[in-house]
């Protein structure tokens, strides 16, 4: 492994001999001299761009809700935005830590230190920014346009697969059963939009907006997205009988592993998009 690790910071030297100025969203600059070969994230699809970017091996630390690749979950957690751990990330002396822009101390761990980098993942947009800002920082650029390409190869192969039929169609993503829904503007959206569906929940509303129940009920969405659980239960919701998608059954339920993948941000969205359109093709006619 170490052996490894040295053939790859070798590798990456010559990235690196002026040294790497990067931008986070924050619009801050910082300059790296050397390729990180400690690094801290506190986010899941910051955690997977890493290693997807080949280089988990430099991980010391990762938020307790990273769980891919599944070696991640033997590295130290640093708790997650409700209960971050400043201390035990400080302990780790990462060269860097990557963090969500919702993360609460980002300006704590600067005032002790650390160089952090902070990253969006609202939007499909975001997720690239950060594919490849890590993988200059890592020393290897040209890794993280492979690594995007293969995205974008992926989504749209998996459009290729959605059925003519619905091709246009509206769809209720569902996030949180209160309910809030997936709306056009966010990175699930913006994949269905890709995939060639509608959105019932416009980009106005916002990325995640909690709708009225009614709202979803006059909406009449020609296709119903949600972990299996919730799209058991929905037809005994007050009114939500009446939801034609659900009688027809044109309601794609996903088990716990597939609904994470598809609500997480980051470099496997183009299998989430696989993942939803493999349901949509298997949906019987109405």
């Amino acid at each position: 492994m170490k052996a490894l690790a040295l053939a790859l910071l070798v590798a990456c030297a010559p990235a690196f001999a002026q040294g790497v100025l990067l931008r986070d969203d924050r619009g801050r600059e910082q300059r790296f001299e050397r390729v990180p070969a400690r690094i801290a994230t506190l986010l899941p699809s910051l955690t997977e761009t890493v290693c997807a970017l080949g280089a988990c091996s430099r991980l010391v630390g990762v938020d307790r809700f990273s769980n891919w690749p599944p070696q991640v979950k033997q590295l130290p957690q640093l708790g997650g935005l409700e209960d971050p751990q400043v201390e035990r990330t400080v302990a780790l002396k990462p060269d860097v830590v990557l963090a969500p822009k919702s993360s609460r101390i980002v300006e704590r761990l600067e005032s002790l230190g650390l160089a952090v980098l902070v990253f969006d993942s609202d939007r499909h947009e975001d997720v690239q920014r950060a594919v490849l800002q890590v993988a200059r920082l890592l020393g290897t650029p040209a890794e993280g346009e492979r690594l995007w390409a293969r995205v974008e190869a992926e989504i749209d192969a998996a459009a290729a697969r959605v059925p003519a039929r619905l091709r246009g169609k509206a769809v209720y993503f569902e996030v949180a059963s209160t309910p809030y829904a997936a709306g056009a503007g966010s990175f699930i959206g913006q994949t269905l939009a890709r995939l060639a569906l509608g959105n019932i929940a416009p980009a106005a509303l916002g990325p995640f907006p909690p709708l009225n129940p009614e709202f979803i009920v006059r909406a009449q969405p020609a296709l119903v997205m949600a972990p299996r659980a919730e799209v058991k239960a929905m037809a005994s919701r007050p009114g939500w009988a009446a939801l034609a998608a659900l009688r027809a059954g044109q309601a794609c339920g996903f088990d716990e592993a597939k609904y994470e993948l598809l609500v997480r941000p980051g470099p496997r969205l183009g299998e989430a998009a696989g993942v939803i359109a493999d349901c949509l093709a298997g949906l019987p006619a109405p």
